[in-house]
Parts: structure tokens; sequence; C-alpha cells
């Protein structure tokens, strides 16, 4: 009788770690894998407990921040806070697991925490990055600190400027990742070596898995021969997969669900793809300016929206509230993957990061894009120049700030373009079918694993 594979994932508290954290401690745990998340306590405590399938343990840590990042505490101390603590957590969850005789057999470990592969080496442990961007981001990262340096640096204040990366689709000097970039923030330079330390930690491991899947990225997967790819992605719920309509409710698995469902019930007195969907994650925030303006391009649209506004405060100020409620719905949060699997949702006004993305791609949904930072500029090119699902707006030269009639251009665009549509309903089958048993991102699974 075989010994029962154990694996420790460690993931950084972002959302946009966590979520695709557990979907694939998810996947592993149904082909009879132990697998233990190790993240912080204050992502553990905000869980939904009847999201998290049987079998799976969590391993919580204090990071010093255990009522999650406060606007006031600098993005650098929260991450530099997280690794320390989360590099003694994990080297004492690995050595008690060794010493009770139950042995971990992998780590596995998300974006923004390169030091995990380094604990795993120390303790003797085989660890594998779990890429939560597409490949074509890391590639950009990989030949930043490979040779292009110079060439991105000398020219990185003309977003225009076109990139030829060796293997990967044409992109200019806006199309890379933000970081890269002269107009970074200071606050975020820190990002730039913990990046390095990423690609030379690559060394450590075999593979990357990667939350894409082999279709979505012939290119970027196969760009760079010292980066083997393993895409097992997209990693979304389950439920998703099977085509189910959300109006009832019963799709789930967003791990911080909230049970409110006026917003299901209004949905489903709307025809089908006629609804606008607003949402711009966790992290982006936008100036009262741009609200407003978002606001005007909403009611020019003359279609009913459903507007996700975290800041209560902020959405009670907007000039034209009372009209806004009108015409649609603004709401506080919702499940993403409900709402975007919902019949009348018809379009999708969203940042590009990468888990909103892949949901929308997976759900067939035209998108119109607003990238901030990070990997969303890279997202944004993929989506509308290769993927061909959706339009990325057009910034007001002076201040960056997207006009009214500029959203209004692209919510039509994209809900009128027949091109774009059958494109999403395209990659919409391509992504179910990968995740199909036989499917390449489930093949790839079983791969991983026959390597554990």
């Amino acid at each position: 009788m075989t010994t029962q594979r154990k694996i420790l994932i460690v993931a950084y508290s972002g959302q946009g770690h966590v979520n695709p954290a557990i979907r694939f401690a998810t996947r592993l745990i149904k082909v009879g894998v132990a697998v233990t998340v190790c993240t912080s306590l204050s992502v553990v405590r905000r869980i939904d407990k009847e999201t998290i399938p049987h079998g799976l343990t969590f391993a919580p840590f204090s990071d010093g921040h255990d009522g999650g990042k406060q606007p006031t505490t600098p993005l650098e101390q929260f991450v530099s806070d997280f690794a320390t603590y989360g590099a003694s957590a994990v080297a004492e969850i690995i050595s008690s697991a060794a010493a009770a005789g139950q042995p971990f057999h992998h780590l596995v470990y998300t974006t923004v925490i390169p030091w995990a592969a380094r604990v795993a080496d120390a303790h003797g442990v085989k660890a594998s990055l779990l890429w939560c961007q597409p490949a074509a981001v890391l590639d950009s990262y990989y030949y930043y600190f490979n040779g292009y340096q110079e060439l991105i640096s000398s020219n990185g204040n003309n977003l225009t400027f076109p990139i030829n990366l060796p293997g990967m689709p044409p992109l200019t000097i806006g199309d890379l990742p933000s970081f890269l970039l002269p107009s970074n923030p200071k606050e975020y330079e820190f990002l730039i070596p913990l990046m390095k330390d990423h690609v030379d930690v690559l060394k450590l491991g075999k593979r990357i898995l990667v939350n894409s899947f082999n279709e979505l990225e012939v290119q970027s997967l196969g760009a760079i021969k010292q980066i083997e790819y393993l895409p097992i992605g997209p990693l979304i719920p389950s439920e998703f997969l099977n085509g189910e309509d959300s109006s009832d409710n019963s799709l789930g698995e967003d791990f911080f669900d909230k049970k409110e469902d006026e917003h299901i019930q209004w949905l489903n007195t709307k025809p089908k793809s006629s609804v606008v969907y607003v949402s711009f994650g966790t992290i982006a925030s936008f100036s009262m300016e741009q609200m407003e303006e978002m606001a005007i391009g909403l009611l020019e649209s003359r279609r009913p929206f459903l507007w996700v506004i975290r800041d209560s405060e902020q959405a009670g100020r907007l000039s034209k509230i009372e009209e806004l409620k009108k015409h649609g719905m603004i709401v506080g949060w919702c499940s993403q993957v409900v709402v975007l699997s919902h019949q009348a949702i018809g379009c999708f006004v969203m940042h590009c990061g990468w888990n909103s993305t892949a949901e929308t791609l997976v759900a067939g949904i035209p998108a119109v894009v607003f990238p901030q930072w990070s990997d969303q500029p890279t997202n944004a090119k993929l989506l509308e120049d290769v993927w061909k699902t959706g339009v990325r707006v057009k910034r007001r030269e002076r201040d960056g700030v997207v006009e009214g009639k500029e959203i209004e251009r692209c919510v039509e665009m994209v809900m009128g373009d027949d091109d774009i549509k059958k494109n999403a309903v395209k990659w919409r089958e391509l992504a179910r079918e990968a995740l199909n048993n036989g499917g390449s991102s489930t093949m790839n699974i079983l791969a991983f694993l026959d390597e554990v």
C-alpha cells in the first residue's frame, strides 16, 4: 500500500493568491492527495468554512497584521512581515511534520513569496512555484532580468515603443508589467528585487505550475527554454465549468463568500446578455472624478448594470446616485463567479487582474478592461489583441482619466461586436475542455503528481 502524498501549499495573503491556491488544493484532494494550506491568520479567519472542501487543512500563522493590511501600512512593510513570520512558520510546519513521521512530500508556493522555495530547500523538500498570473507575465520578468533591462529602462517613458521578446506576442512598453516602468511609484520599487528573486529561485524547482492552459498561451508557454511550465488552470470553481446557470445562487466556492442574493434576484428579472457587470477587484481604487465618469458612461449606455463599489461612502457621493439606482444596481460586494455565470450578464467592465480575466474567459463574457498596475496591462494586451475577447479603454492624455463617452463607446463595442462574442465563446469552450477528464490541464496535474 502506498503512502498518501502530502503537499504543503504556502499562499500569500492576497485574495488573488489565496483563491487559486485553495482551488488547486481542491483539485489535488479530488485525486487523493492530502493538502495543507499555510497562509496568514487574517486570511483564514475570513474564509467561509462552509466553502472549504472536506480533507483540506489549514496551518495559519500570525504575520503581525492579524486584522489584515490596513490602509496606513506600507505594502513593503506588509510583504516583509509576511516573509519574516511566514518563513519561520513554514520551517516549523515542515520540521514538525517530519518529526511526527508524516513528512510533506512537496511544497507549492504562490507569487510574491519566493522565500518559501529556499525554506523548503533548506529542509530537503522539493518546491514548485504556483504562478498566479499568465505565463506571459513571468516571461516578461525573466527577459527583463536576462538581457532586456537596459532596452526597457531606456525607453520606459515611451509607452508605444515596440518590445519584441523572443517567442512572445508583439508588445509595447505600455503592455509590460507596471513595476518595470519608470512610472512605477516609489512605494512599489521593492517589488523589482522581489521579482528578480522569483526568477533566481526557479532553479530550485523543476517545473512551474501556472494558472493558465496550453491552448490559451501557446507562444508564451514555450518562449523560454529555461522555464518549463505546467499549465494547470484556469483555477476556477468546478461548478463554473459545468455550464450551470446561477439564477438560483447555487453556485458558490467563493472562499470569502457572503450569503447575499438580492442582486441575483435583480439579475433574474433581466433579459439574457443585457446587463453590464462592473467590478475592479479587491485592491484597485479610483478618484471621485473617475467614478463620476464611470457613472456617466453607464447611464449613457442605457443598459442595466450591476456595479460593485466597495467604498459605500464614495458610492453615496456620486452626483447621479438617484438616477443610477433607477437604471442599475450598486452593491458593496458580490460573488463574482456567481454573477459571471448568470445568463443576464452580457459584458464585464474590469481591472484585468488575472483571476477576473480567467473567470471571464471561462464564462465566455466579453470584457471592457481598465488595467491599473502589476500584470494588468499585459493581461489587457492579451485579452484585446491575442484572444480578442474585449477592448481596452483609452485614457485622457493629460491626467489618465477615462471619460464617460469612452466607457460608453467600449461597452457598446463589446456588446454589439459578433466577432468578440464568438471569440469569447471559443475560449470558454477551450478552457472547459482543458479541465475535463483527459483535458490538457487535468493531465498536467497528474503529471505533476507523478513527480511528487
